[in-house]
This record gives structure tokens, C-alpha cells and sequence, in this order.
């Protein structure tokens, strides 16, 4: 039975997934175990020069030194220890990758559209791990030089499972997570691989099941058959579709989530079921987890937050929300999208404040 091939990104990671990536996967979990059994001080270089060459040999020479370019100019401005001035830089490097000339000139480096966009989606990511990394050396303390060096920023960057497409993890809980030595068991991490492997397989199953039986996305790109549905028919496609995009997810942050296990390390919580979400805010919260801390440590506290007056926790939510939307790309649509979560978390969190006050829980 012929699936459904409209669903971009799931086809896209798949193929590239089947080809290379799933093998340099594998090569890094080789790699890993073999670095923590025999030297686990040396762990975190081991790490750093595999995903350096996993790079290399995926993105090309000229992918690899776009990314070691943003790196070192992100550690470069990080030196004045401004925030202000690190968030800046990294908004230059993000918005370089919509510069319609640039965007021709990388092209021409690859043979094929989806080696350009492989390019495109790390960079995306990387961009995030260099201002995480940058950020927390404007705030760390002096004595805290030697882990917040180059070095500790390149092992940081090219960590070879998080490299492509996520999760996000921050750069404080990565280099105390990494730092860290703990006994090594075979037995132990053998038996988190397999199970782990049989559940992403469990996953998978079911995600090939939903794209060749219901046709999800193939019904969203014809207006006709929309136009015909009923109210109850359209509600059930955009659960569907909801549903679909939280299993392929659980697939995309699974793989990664189960090689940081392996690597002793502790991977954001993969997304809650959207069947259980009731609200944006924790839509927010329990969907994209390292996104989620990466939002909240680095934009919505340092601007306030909920802890600022009414206007401040207004701003500090619409400039997070402003953010996501231009990471993702910035299209007309992805404004709208992020301004109705804006609406969506104000609104519910403007209720909860309500109900707060004394006398209206009196009145209920």
C-alpha cells in the first residue's frame, strides 16, 4: 500500500536517517562505550573530534567551517561578557541563513536540494547551542574559566546525537552531566539499549501505520475534500494530524534521547501526549522540553518573567514567542502562529489570576 507522502519533515529524516545518519549514530554509540569503558576522562574529546568528523563527512568541508565560523565568532563576542551584545550576534548568525544570496551560494556546494537543507536545519540548531554555550560564559564565574573554554564550546556544538534536529540541551546541564564519572556497567546500558531500541521500533510501527492508512496529510493538502467535510470530520483530521506529529517526535527526540542514556547523560523528557493537554501553557511546557528550559533560561527570567509587573510578564512572553516563530523561519504564517500561543498562554494564565483572588473562589 503506497503511503502518504506529504509529510516533509517525517520523509525527509527517514531517508536521510536510513542512509547515513543511523549509521554515524550507531559509529557514536561505538564510540562512546568504548571511551567511557577505557578512558572515561577523555570522554568528552572523544566525543567532540567523532562529531567533528561525523560533520565532515555529511555537511562537507565548507558545512563543517560554516559551523566551527559560527562557533568561533559566538565564543569571540562572549568574551565581553555582554548579553545583550551575545543575543545580537546570535540573531546576525540566525538571520544569515535568509539571506537569499548566501542561501544560492550554499547550494551550489551540495549536488541535491536535501543535502542543502541538512545544512540549513544543523546550523538552525547549532545556532542555539552556541548562544546557550555563549550565555552561560557572560554569567559564569571566573573560577568557572576551564569549563566554559573552547574546547568545552566545540564538545558542546558537535555532540554528534543532538547534532541535526534536537533535543535541545542546555550548555550547564550538558557540561556537569559530561564532567561528571560514574561507575560504568555493560550490563546496565545493554539493557536501557534494548529496550529503549524496542520502543522507538514500537514508535516507528505505529508512525508507518498512520502515514500508509490515514492519509492525514494528502486530506489537508486538497481543499476539496475539506470543503465537503463535516465540523466532526475536520476536528477529527486535525486530531489526527496532532496525534501523528506527536509520534514522530517521539521517534526524532527518542533516538538522540536514548544515545545521551547511553552516554550518561540525562535527555529532556520526551513530548507528553497531546490527548492530555488541555491548555497552551502546558502545551509548552511537556511538548518540546529542552526547547521549553532553553525559552525560559535564556529569554522569558532574564526579561522578568512572572515575577515583573503585568506589562513586564506581557513583554517577556511575546518576545519568547516572537523568538520561536523567527528560529522556525519567520514566514508570515509562523507570526500568526506564535502570536495566537501568545494570546493563548496570556489569556490562561490571566484566568488563573482571577481565580485566584480570595473573593472570587469565595463566589465559587
Amino acid at each position: 500500500m503506497p503511503q502518504d507522502p506529504m509529510d516533509f519533515e517525517w520523509s525527509y529524516w527517514i531517508e536521510w536517517g536510513r542512509e547515513r545518519i543511523l549509521w554515524l549514530l550507531a559509529g557514536h554509540l561505538l564510540v562512546s562505550q568504548m571511551s567511557r569503558l577505557l578512558v572515561e576522562k577523555y570522554k568528552p574529546w572523544c566525543l567532540m573530534v567523532y562529531g567533528m568528523a561525523a560533520c565532515w563527512l555529511l555537511l562537507g568541508i565548507k558545512g563543517f567551517a560554516v559551523i566551527l565560523l559560527h562557533a568561533a565568532i559566538s565564543f569571540a563576542v562572549a568574551q565581553f561578557q555582554l548579553s545583550l551584545l551575545t543575543w545580537l550576534c546570535s540573531l546576525i548568525l540566525l538571520s544569515t541563513l535568509r539571506i537569499p544570496a548566501v542561501e544560492e551560494t550554499k547550494r551550489k556546494w551540495y549536488d541535491t536540494e536535501n543535502e542543502y537543507y541538512l545544512l540549513l536545519f544543523t546550523v538552525s540548531v547549532r545556532c542555539l547551542f552556541c548562544t546557550s554555550f555563549s550565555l552561560e560564559y557572560c554569567w559564569h564565574a571566573p573560577t568557572q574559566k576551564s569549563s566554559h573554554s573552547f574546547p568545552w564550546m566545540l564538545a558542546y556544538v558537535f555532540y554528534y546525537p543532538t547534532f541535526h534536529n534536537g533535543p535541545l540541551v542546555n550548555f550547564d546541564e550538558f557540561s556537569k552531566q559530561m564532567r561528571r564519572q560514574e561507575a560504568f556497567s555493560v550490563k546496565t546500558n545493554l539493557s536501557i539499549l534494548i529496550v529503549g531500541i524496542i520502543r522507538i521500533f514500537f514508535w516507528w510501527c505505529l508512525a508507518e501505520l498512520m502515514i500508509h492508512l490515514m492519509y492525514i496529510h494528502a486530506l489537508y493538502s486538497s481543499a476539496l475534500p475539506l470543503e465537503s467535510a463535516s465540523y466532526w470530520a475536520l476536528g477529527g483530521l486535525a486530531l489526527a494530524q496532532v496525534l501523528f506529529f506527536y509520534v514522530k517526535y517521539l521517534i526524532l527526540y527518542g533516538v538522540p534521547g536514548l544515545l545521551l542514556q547511553m552516554d550518561g547523560l540525562k535527555p529532556p523528557a520526551l513530548p507528553c501526549c497531546v490527548s492530555l493537554m488541555h491548555s497552551f501553557t502546558k502545551m509548552w511546557r511537556s511538548f518540546d522540553v529542552g526547547l521549553h528550559r532553553f525559552l525560559v533560561r535564556y529569554i522569558y527570567v532574564p526579561m522578568g518573567g512572572s515575577q515583573s509587573s503585568l506589562l513586564g510578564t506581557l513583554l517577556s512572553t511575546a518576545l519568547t514567542f516572537a523568538f520561536v516563530s523567527y528560529w522556525h523561519g519567520g514566514q508570515s504564517y509562523l507570526w500568526y502562529w506564535g502570536a495566537l500561543n501568545w494570546l493563548g498562554v496570556i489569556v490562561e494564565n490571566g484566568t488563573k489570576r482571577i481565580f485566584s483572588i480570595s473573593l472570587i473562589q469565595d463566589l465559587i
